[in-house]
């Protein structure tokens, strides 16, 4: 069980519905980083609605209006365009993720008597849709995730290669296993099977509770062992895989923010403002797609439940599209005309 760290969301411990909310989707088993995204929109919430003189359980839809306007021009310092395309506010899966926390909050509400409608709802009918397909209150947009290109990349090896051997490893792992950074920093001495190179993603660490067992390489395994001389200097018993090595936390288990900004640092070096600690598994499925993996294929060994999670992450570039039509129109060419140079029958 997650323990909750109040002291990150004073109004909903302050508030009785709501702390007793996210005490339940705590006790319940949602993932960790779930339940301190959860806390973070309805604390977010909650202060708004402050500041608009009313509580969550008398806020109305107008209420709810003005907040998902809050969001769409969050961090706008200036109403001067500067750039067309530049976006404004919150990305549209912020957006949407806030707005799940807040419905589930509302559900929490009604059920406990407090209010008699969720003003988020759960979208109205739209015409058309099979089986009552379902518009939500903001309408849901999906951008193609950012590749890097070969030159991109081999720029932040080269900022990588230069840092500590502990950051090489880990950035060759979640490479290699396609990791979430929760599940990479979650990684404990017994997960790796380093004479099988192979690694085991514990149910409990992934974002769906999917356990699974992936390969890495040879090179990834070099630094492993490197990494382990190191960590012998930080901690000899078993536990989290990855500690720090700061003063402050020093032998302390590395967290998902510190991990963050260790690859931010990088990218800030190596000059790419995009790369995330989520670059590396948009690339590693992206590269599987190329070599010719299966989706299927792909899927299992993202820990996916339904393809459909791993066709948001695997897109081929516009480049390589053309040149895979200009083969197959090629091909096709040469098969439309082969039979014009054969003589009459």
């Amino acid at each position: 069980m997650h323990v909750i760290r109040w002291a990150r969301c004073p109004l909903i411990s302050r508030h009785d519905h709501a702390r007793r909310w996210l005490q339940t989707v705590a006790d319940l088993g949602h993932a960790r980083n779930t339940v301190e995204a959860y806390g973070r929109a309805v604390e977010e919430y909650i202060g708004f609605t402050k500041s608009l003189g009313v509580t969550p359980e008398i806020a109305k839809r107008e209420h709810l209006a003005a907040y998902v306007r809050s969001l769409l021009m969050k961090n706008v310092s200036s109403s001067r365009v500067v750039e067309i395309d530049a976006p404004l506010g919150l990305a549209n899966a912020s957006v949407q993720q806030r707005l799940t926390a807040v419905r589930l909050f509302y559900d929490f509400l009604m059920e406990e008597q407090q209010c008699t409608a969720n003003p988020v709802g759960r979208g109205r009918y739209t015409p058309g849709c099979a089986f009552g397909g379902q518009r939500g209150l903001v309408p849901g947009m999906r951008r193609l995730p950012w590749i890097p290109s070969d030159d991109e990349w081999n720029a932040f090896v080269g900022a990588v290669r230069d840092s500590e051997v502990r950051d090489r490893f880990m950035t060759a792992l979640a490479y290699d296993a396609a990791l979430r950074r929760e599940e990479l920093c979650s990684l404990t001495t017994t997960d790796i099977d380093p004479a099988h190179r192979l690694l085991r993603i514990r149910g409990e660490t992934t974002k769906n509770q999917k356990e699974r067992i992936v390969p890495f390489s040879i090179f990834t395994a070099t630094l492993y062992q490197g990494y382990l001389a190191e960590r012998r200097q930080l901690g000899r018993s078993r536990g989290p895989l990855f500690l720090s090595a700061s003063n402050r936390t020093r032998a302390q288990p590395l967290s998902i923010w510190s991990w963050s900004k260790a690859v931010k640092a990088l990218a800030k070096r190596a000059r790419l403002s995009r790369f995330s600690t989520h670059t590396f598994r948009y690339l590693r499925l992206t590269d599987l797609a190329r070599a010719g993996w299966d989706v299927h294929e792909i899927a299992t060994f993202a820990g996916h439940r339904s393809v459909d999670t791993t066709m948001l992450y695997v897109h081929l570039t516009g480049e390589e599209l053309a040149q895979r039509l200009e083969q197959a129109a090629g091909e096709l060419h040469k098969l439309r005309i082969a039979a014009l140079t054969e003589g009459p029958r």
